[in-house]
């Protein structure tokens, strides 16, 4: 049987709703797995200070991630198909809210890709589902450059002020450590280090370094946009769902799919 890995790029602003999207197509995709950005982080004690606040700056794309470990991790697993055993997840302690899909979003695509995965078998190839989700995920051309498909989430500044202001916070990576570490947020850290690293990070990717209004220029090949207010949890699953279907071949279950 042979095997093929199909990496799924879900990026976003903090609290843009990517790792919930992520976790709706895992529970569609059969023989899927996520694996996510904020798991890379480096130890609470690497993290540098803002030169200009003095706190510690977890956003800025430089230094928030540990970025020869996250493509050493993912060419690893573009191999094997599996996620390193030494790799320790942290997103479980995370405090996340249910945002449901309509039930007949979730069994039209689940009906789908399980007709597509037996087409697959009796080809003689396994598909193997890899959901990438972050914050910073299109900032490092060598990470872009492994993702067969690249989807980002775009939501307003106001939505995202008041999304990370009602979090309690958030638990960070260190590998030797299941329970991670739980960093909360200081006192204008929003408007002055996750806002603007955001819009640093992402002002090249989109037309006039407009992030909140700009169309993709390009820059980041193929970039499916989707517009997180506009656009219901139910119809990005949807949207995603199709994109994937052409990803992975369609074969003769896209006839059929309602």
């Amino acid at each position: 049987m042979k095997a093929r890995v199909i990496f799924v790029g879900i990026g976003g602003a903090t609290c843009s709703g990517k790792t919930t999207l992520a976790k709706h197509l895992r529970r569609i995709l059969p023989n899927s797995v996520i694996i996510h950005q904020d798991d890379f982080a480096p130890p609470q004690e690497l993290i540098p200070l803002h030169p200009v606040y003095g706190v510690q700056d977890w956003d800025r794309a430089e230094g928030a991630i540990d970025w020869p470990r996250m493509v050493k991790a993912l060419e690893e697993v573009k191999r094997t198909g599996k996620i390193p055993p030494e790799h320790i997840s942290h997103d479980h302690l995370n405090e996340q809210k249910d945002v449901p899909i309509e039930e007949t979003v979730y069994l039209k695509w689940k009906d789908y890709f399980e007709r597509a995965q037996k087409e697959q078998r009796d080809r003689g190839e396994e598909v193997k589902w890899v959901l990438v989700d972050g914050f910073l995920l299109y900032w490092s051309p060598e990470v872009v450059e492994k993702l067969d498909v690249r989807v980002f989430l775009r939501v307003p500044h106001d939505v995202l002020k008041q999304r990370r202001h009602e979090r309690h916070g958030y638990h960070t990576a260190v590998q030797s450590d299941p329970e991670g570490s739980l960093w909360r947020d200081p006192p204008n850290y929003w408007e002055q280090i996750v806002w603007p690293a955001y819009v640093e990070a992402h002002a090249g990717i989109v037309e006039k370094g407009d992030v909140e209004h700009g169309k993709p220029n390009g820059t980041v090949s193929g970039l499916v946009l989707l517009d997180g207010l506009e656009l219901s949890m139910g119809k990005m699953v949807d949207q995603v769902c199709g994109v994937l279907a052409d990803a992975s071949g369609g074969g003769e279950s896209a006839k059929t799919v309602a």
